[in-house]
């Protein structure tokens, strides 16, 4: 043990690179990262009435992000060891930060939007680089254990330090801050990685990135979002939503055409989907993202405008949701010493559907003691027990060369499929709301809307309960989930 980490150690001074400096550098942009995808959920309603968004437009503020981050995450990861980890990571910062200070001075829904999806392509070029300069600082031994648990620590704790934030800063500073902190993070982990990373040699180049594969993958996905969310005015019969969703699924025939006869560096070898722990977990987790994303967004207005809290009571009300996905998460990795990643992910698919079903019975004249906290509790933990099984899952049946292509491809769903989930289901919500702003039709929408979620749910345990192969024998279902 001792020569091992003594081998891993003179493997980091001898590479050149500073591995405090890069932990630093890399939790940072984790932070960020992780704070932005909660921290704007609370902001919504007050970035909503600012800039005069509709109740179906204000999901593009998510959609934008979610589709370009998801959408071009796989082709971040390629350019990264393409062109350098280190070089790759640096552009995504400048480009976060850069679309964090024009989405703050947005005036219209569209320059916001714009911004969103900036940022989006910002983050698609910076996670899977930061992640691929981690592992490369710290190969292996205790050091790697130590340095990719703090990266787990510090994303946990974005998610819940980003709900608080969101409502103090937007109640006491205007909802532009919910952008404008990104700077600050952006700026440090730019110094830090500037002078304290050492450069990264590119990888052995196999060809050049499939771009085109790229551009159709998000722009399908981006007109499939688009033709559901406009059913709000043009019905699903018309000719305009049936000609924008056949559009969409032309795109993405021809993404996948385009990746079994590219001659560049595909970005999905499509064989990878014949293994049942691929294609199951990635059918799951398309499933669980668009559920999660969906009870973010209902329980942020739900609070707002039906129970009239104020942005950073609903920050504070948020908590206990932010935490529960922590502990639920650590039970995650204690119970997977005892029991398959597929039990676990079952096990947390019902609680969080559970969850979903009881905030189903949210009133008007509701409590945040009676209709939110309890489901909050419940449907978080249970979130928090999927997160690290479906990882395993996605990634443990495969061969250790294609481990990272399965992990971005993982991510890539669980994006796409927040964007999607987000706009079914917030247009079903709409749809039940109608015109009305009265607190008793914004909370029958809401309510079908988690309803629905824990449909969702249901049928991605159902998923996991089919497609996912069980363990071989008794003795397999103590396979640890790391």
């Amino acid at each position: 043990m001792a020569s091992t980490q003594l081998t891993d150690e003179k493997a980091i001074v001898t590479s050149g690179a500073r591995p405090g400096v890069t932990l630093a550098a890399v939790s940072v942009v984790q932070f960020m990262v992780s704070l932005d995808l909660s921290v704007v959920n609370v902001g919504l309603p007050e970035i909503g009435s600012g800039l005069g968004f509709s109740e179906v437009g204000l999901t593009w503020v998510i959609h934008a992000y979610a589709l370009t981050f998801g959408g071009l995450l796989l082709l971040g990861g390629k350019i990264a060891d393409r062109y350098g980890h280190k070089r790759v990571m640096l552009f995504g910062l400048g480009l976060f930060g850069l679309a964090s200070l024009v989405g703050g001075l947005a005036q219209a829904p569209g320059q916001l939007v714009a911004a969103r999806a900036a940022q989006g392509i910002g983050a698609a070029a910076l996670a899977p680089a930061a992640l691929a300069l981690l592992a490369s600082t710290f190969p292996g031994g205790r050091e790697r254990v130590k340095a990719f648990g703090v990266w787990s620590a510090v994303n946990a704790s974005g998610g819940a330090v980003g709900v608080l934030a969101g409502g103090l800063l937007t109640q006491y500073a205007g909802w532009q801050w919910v952008m404008y902190i990104n700077l600050p993070m952006a700026a440090l982990a730019l110094a830090l990685a500037w002078r304290g990373i050492a450069a990264d040699r590119p990888a052995a180049r196999r060809g050049r990135p499939d771009v085109l594969g790229a551009v159709l993958a998000t722009a399908g996905a981006a007109l499939l979002v688009f033709g559901v969310v406009r059913t709000d005015r043009y019905p699903w019969s018309s000719a305009t939503t049936l000609g924008t969703l056949a559009l969409a699924v032309v795109l993405l025939v021809a993404f996948v055409y385009v990746e079994k006869t590219t001659s560049r560096d595909p970005l999905i070898r499509l064989g990878l989907f014949a293994n049942r722990s691929v294609a199951g977990a990635n059918a799951y987790t398309l499933l669980f993202g668009g559920a999660m994303a969906s009870a973010l967004y209902f329980v942020s207005l739900y609070l707002q405008r039906v129970l009239s809290g104020s942005p950073a009571r609903t920050g504070v009300e948020f908590l206990p949701f932010a935490l529960g996905v922590v502990l639920g998460s650590t039970l995650a990795v204690k119970l997977g010493y005892r029991f398959a990643p597929r039990t676990i992910l079952i096990c947390g698919g019902l609680l969080a559907a559970a969850g979903f079903a009881w905030f189903g019975l949210m009133r008007a004249e509701g409590t945040f003691l009676v209709d939110v906290l309890g489901p909050s509790i419940v449907s978080s933990v249970g979130i928090g027990l999927c997160l690290a099984p479906a990882v395993s899952i996605a990634t443990g049946g495969v061969a250790p060369g294609e481990a990272g292509v399965a992990s971005g491809v993982l991510n890539s769903t669980r994006q796409i499929g927040a964007s999607l989930g987000l706009a079914a289901l917030g247009t079903a919500a709409a749809d039940r709301t109608g015109r009305s702003v009265t607190p008793q039709a914004l909370s029958d929408g809401y309510a079908l809307g988690m309803t629905a979620g824990a449909v969702i749910l249901a049928v991605a345990v159902l998923i996991a309960v089919v497609v996912l192969p069980r363990p071989q024998r008794p003795g397999t279902d103590k396979a640890g989930v790391g």
